[in-house]
Parts: C-alpha cells; sequence; structure tokens
C-alpha cells in the first residue's frame, strides 16, 4: 500500500470555544475538492476483489451513491464544510445488498484536512484522514487500527477473523464529470499467513445535481418571500 498522505499540522488556538463568525451558509460553494462529489452518482462496472475460503473472489458491481451538502460544522475555532453520504451496492446474481455504506466528507478550509468517516451494518466504523487544495484533482484519505485520531474500530469477530488493519481510498477526478475511486484494506484473514488486498475501484457518473444544504434552502426561501 502507498505512504499515507501528509497531514497539515492541526490549529489549536489559546481560545479553544469562540465559535468562527465568518462560517458561510452556502456549503455547496465552500467544499474545496469535495465539490466534485455533490450530487448522485451511479455506475454499473465496479470490481471488488475479496477474500474467500478458496481464494480471492472477483465480483462486478452496480453501486449508487448519493452525496448530500449538508450545514457548515464547529468545533470551537474549527470549521468543517461536508457532505453526508450513502453508498448502496447490489451485483447482478443477486438481490439482496451486496455492500451497505454511510458517513461523511468533510473539509477544513483554514489547513487543507480532508476527512471521511465509514460506517458500514456489519460492525466496522473508520475516520480516514488526508490534505488537499481546493482544485486538486486527486485526494487521498487513510485509517490504520491503532491510530487514535485516524483510526479503525471492528466487532471481536472481525478482529480476530478478518483483521482490517488499514485503510486507503484514493479518487482522481476525470475531465469528463466522472470520477474514479480505488480502495484498498489489508487484511489478516485467521489462519493465514500473508496480508490480503482487499480493493474496490469503479467510475461513477453524475445522474442527479446536488441539492442545497438544509440553511442555504432556508436563506434561500426567506430571500424570494421579502421580494417586492
Amino acid at each position: 500500500m502507498k505512504a499515507p498522505p501528509m497531514l497539515p499540522v492541526p490549529l489549536i488556538p489559546a481560545d479553544i470555544f469562540t465559535e468562527p463568525a465568518n462560517v458561510a451558509p452556502n456549503d455547496l460553494v465552500n467544499l474545496g475538492p469535495l465539490h466534485r462529489l455533490a450530487g448522485v452518482w451511479q455506475a454499473d462496472k465496479g470490481v471488488d476483489i475479496n477474500p474467500k475460503a478458496q481464494g480471492p473472489e472477483r465480483r462486478i458491481f452496480r453501486e449508487h451513491i448519493r452525496m448530500d451538502p449538508i450545514d457548515p460544522q464547529t468545533n470551537g475555532p474549527q470549521l468543517f464544510y461536508g457532505l453526508r453520504y450513502h453508498i448502496h451496492i447490489n451485483t447482478p446474481e443477486e438481490d439482496i445488498t451486496f455492500h451497505d455504506q454511510v458517513g461523511y466528507w468533510l473539509w477544513e478550509p483554514a489547513t487543507g484536512l480532508i476527512l471521511q468517516s465509514v460506517t458500514i451494518p456489519r460492525g466496522q466504523v473508520l475516520l480516514a484522514s488526508g490534505a488537499a487544495k481546493p482544485d486538486d484533482k486527486k485526494i487521498s484519505v487513510t485509517a490504520k487500527r491503532g491510530d487514535t485520531r485516524y483510526g479503525i474500530c471492528s466487532t471481536g469477530f472481525l478482529d480476530e477473523a478478518f483483521r482490517t488493519t488499514s485503510y486507503r481510498c484514493d479518487i482522481a477526478f476525470n475531465d469528463d464529470g466522472t470520477w474514479t475511486y480505488n480502495i484498498e484494506t489489508e487484511l489478516l484473514v485467521k489462519g493465514r499467513d500473508q496480508p490480503f488486498n482487499h480493493h474496490d475501484t469503479n467510475t461513477l457518473r453524475l445522474i442527479e445535481a446536488p441539492t442545497l444544504n438544509p440553511l442555504a434552502v432556508i436563506l434561500n426561501d426567506r430571500a424570494k418571500q421579502n421580494r417586492p
């Protein structure tokens, strides 16, 4: 797996309580590199390589992703703009869900920090981090088991039988408006000597334009009502 991206130094001011006064209400135009992810996306040629008893299995999947802008978020002086996402994946062979995932993509303009939270309904969560400039056409985030800041947490069964030691998500924004991701997770499978590189890739195409975040909707509606 590639080396993790360099992270910005956290800004820890003397006053850790006062929230910023210059918070822009329209999240969609303040997402930095993440603005290219906003909207509803779909593709049917994703590839998943996962471990099975007989060896690696290759599956083709259909993917639907919704990424909605959220209102600006603050931790005292720290300010994030972001997207709430839901990923739903099926395979041609089965009607039942192949993969379901929810979380957030966040960007901190002051430092360039980007975050991805991942929650899957099989008992696993993680927080991955990276750094990017507003116009970057490639972004990367990583997480590592045992890291108390940007780490991975799993159920007892998963941690003993299919231990995820590291996670990396690389995204490239293509010139035609699509974007391509490559996700690699290193697994330690019980009873096997070598780590397994579980990886997924897909190229997503926009099928629905993004919506505004809730605060922007409220302010837009209020402005319309006040028109003469």
